[in-house]
C-alpha cells in the first residue's frame, strides 16, 4: 500500500489533518483564555445597559433615548448590531455590540450637549490683546448665539451641535473652551477604553472561526486520506481475488495435460 502513489497521498493527508486538528486546538484555547480575560475585565468595570420591564434597551429611563443611542450607532457610524449581545438577562457590558453602545451613549450625550463657558474679566483682556476680541470687546467669533455682541465677565452657553472635535474651532474664545469641555480627556478616554473592549471581542470572534475552520480543514483532510488509503487496499484486495480465479481456471488444463 505503501508504495501506491495513492497510498502515500492519504498518509500524507492524515498527518495533515493531524496538524490541522492541533493548531485548532491551541487556537481554541487561546481564544477562551482571552474570553476569560475580557469577562474578568468586564467584570471588573462593572458597565451594565439598562433594559425596562419589557426588555427594551433605555437610556436615562427612556426607550426614546436608546433608540436615539442606537440611530448613531447603526446609521451614522454604520456598526453591525447583533442583537443577540443585548441581552435583558445579562445587562453586563462584554460583548461587541455592548460595548460600541456604550460608547455610543458617552458620544451621543457629548454631541447633543451644551457647555457652559465662564469667562473672567482677565479672559476678556487677554481676548483683546490677541484680537480674538474686537477693542471694545465685541465678538465676532463662531458661536451664533453671541455674535455682535460684547463679551462681558460671566457664564456663556456653548451648544455642541453634534460636533467632534475637529469640528470646533480652537482658536475662538468661546468655541475653544467649549472644545475642552466636552470632549475632555475623560471622554476621550472612556470612548477609547470601550474601543479596545469591543476591538477584543471581535477579535475574539474572529480567532474563534479560524479555530472552527481548521478543525473542519481536519476533518476534511483526514477523511480524504482515510477514503484514498481504503480505495488503495479495495483495490489491492480485488486484485488478490483475480488472480485467485486465474490460477483456478488454469488447473483443470494442467491436469487435462498430464492425463
Amino acid at each position: 500500500m505503501l508504495r501506491k502513489p495513492l497510498g502515500l497521498l492519504g498518509i500524507f493527508l492524515i498527518v495533515v489533518g493531524i496538524g490541522y486538528f492541533v493548531g485548532a486546538g491551541v487556537a481554541y484555547s487561546k481564544v477562551q483564555g482571552g474570553y476569560g480575560s475580557l469577562q474578568s475585565f468586564s467584570e471588573a468595570q462593572n458597565v451594565e445597559l439598562s433594559y425596562n420591564e419589557d426588555g427594551d434597551l433605555v437610556d436615562r429611563g427612556t426607550v426614546e433615548g436608546a433608540q436615539a443611542i442606537m440611530v448613531l450607532l447603526e446609521d451614522d457610524w454604520n456598526f453591525p448590531v447583533v442583537d443577540g449581545d443585548l441581552d435583558p438577562n445579562d445587562p453586563l457590558v462584554n460583548t461587541a455590540t455592548e460595548y460600541m453602545f456604550q460608547m455610543a451613549t458617552i458620544a451621543h450625550h457629548t454631541l447633543e450637549g451644551t457647555q457652559i463657558v465662564v469667562l473672567t474679566a482677565d479672559d476678556i483682556s487677554g481676548a483683546v490683546e490677541s484680537e480674538q476680541l474686537d477693542a471694545d470687546g465685541t465678538y465676532n467669533g463662531v458661536v451664533e448665539a453671541y455674535q455682535g455682541e460684547v463679551l462681558e465677565p460671566g457664564a456663556y452657553e456653548v451648544p455642541v451641535n453634534g460636533r467632534y472635535w475637529t469640528g470646533f474651532d480652537r482658536t475662538d474664545l468661546l468655541d475653544g473652551q467649549a472644545r475642552e469641555g466636552a470632549w475632555s480627556g475623560t471622554a476621550h478616554a472612556l470612548v477609547a477604553e470601550l474601543g479596545v473592549g469591543a476591538a477584543t471581542h471581535s477579535t475574539l470572534q474572529l480567532a474563534l472561526g479560524v479555530a472552527a475552520l481548521l478543525a473542519g480543514l481536519g476533518v476534511v483532510s483526514t477523511v480524504m486520506g482515510i477514503a484514498f488509503i481504503w480505495q488503495v487496499r479495495s483495490g489491492d484486495k480485488s486484485k488478490s481475488k483475480d488472480d485467485g480465479a486465474d490460477v483456478k481456471e488454469d488447473e483443470p488444463v494442467v491436469a487435462a495435460a498430464n492425463a
